[in-house]
């Protein structure tokens, strides 16, 4: 639990990449503000995908949460002669615009780049913005075991003994930074995916606010503090 003394700080400032139906988003505008995930605010709702449902939780949301969408290919087209790496650095754009004390991928289907990362690790200064006065974390939810990428498909075929889910630190390596927090889902060799996933969706659900706010606990300052750019 906070101390009481943070209650005079400014809420912790939470960005959520998303990709489809925003679930695990909704967990997280839930958590926010209560036990959970005290004094935080989810600041932005950035999606790749014009038609994820989770822009949808997010502008329908008291308050309404700030969303943004960038995808690939219309970026890319729009900006003939732009890379892909162009597009990650626009992202991080509107995403530290955001001045977000942590940065949760919830089902964000898009492999960020190292170039990005190094922007919320303060070793890469964007034009036009100032130095970060510490990193920005970022978290990952996965749905298999730390080590275990093929999840459900290679339990059916026999190459796992056991199935999860984790939330991870994001590195450059996919689906390799550290786990904050991994559970083992209980599974059967011949039930259906969709039962499956019925409870690894639960599961996910809780341990998503959990591993969010183990980065945001270690946050001593909130970022939004430190600067009024």
């Amino acid at each position: 639990m906070d101390d009481p003394s943070t209650a005079t700080l400014p809420p912790r400032r939470l960005a959520v990449l998303i990709s489809g139906e925003g679930t695990n988003l909704q967990a997280l505008i839930n958590a926010q503000n209560t036990l959970s995930l005290p004094n935080t605010c989810i600041v932005l709702v950035l999606s790749n995908r014009k038609n994820a449902r989770g822009l949808i939780h997010a502008s329908t949301t008291l308050p309404l949460i700030p969303t943004a969408y960038l995808s690939l290919q219309p970026f890319l087209k729009s900006n003939l002669g732009k890379t892909l790496e162009d597009y990650n650095v626009e992202v991080a754009h509107i995403v530290l615009h955001a001045k977000p004390d942590a940065v949760v991928c919830a089902g964000f289907m898009h492999i960020v780049s190292e170039g990005f990362l190094d922007v919320f690790k303060g070793t890469r200064i964007l034009e036009g913005k100032e130095v970060l006065a510490r990193e920005v974390p970022m978290i990952n939810i996965h749905p298999a075991l730390f080590g275990q990428f093929d999840g459900f498909e290679a339990f059916q075929k026999g190459e796992v003994d056991e199935l999860g889910i984790m939330v991870h630190c994001v590195v450059k390596e996919v689906d390799h930074g550290e786990p904050l927090i991994q559970r083992r889902v209980k599974v059967v060799k011949e039930e259906a995916i969709e039962a499956y996933e019925e409870r690894l969706h639960k599961v996910e659900w809780e341990i998503i606010v959990e591993a969010t706010w183990i980065v945001l606990d270690e946050v001593q300052l909130p970022l939004s503090s430190n600067s009024s750019s």
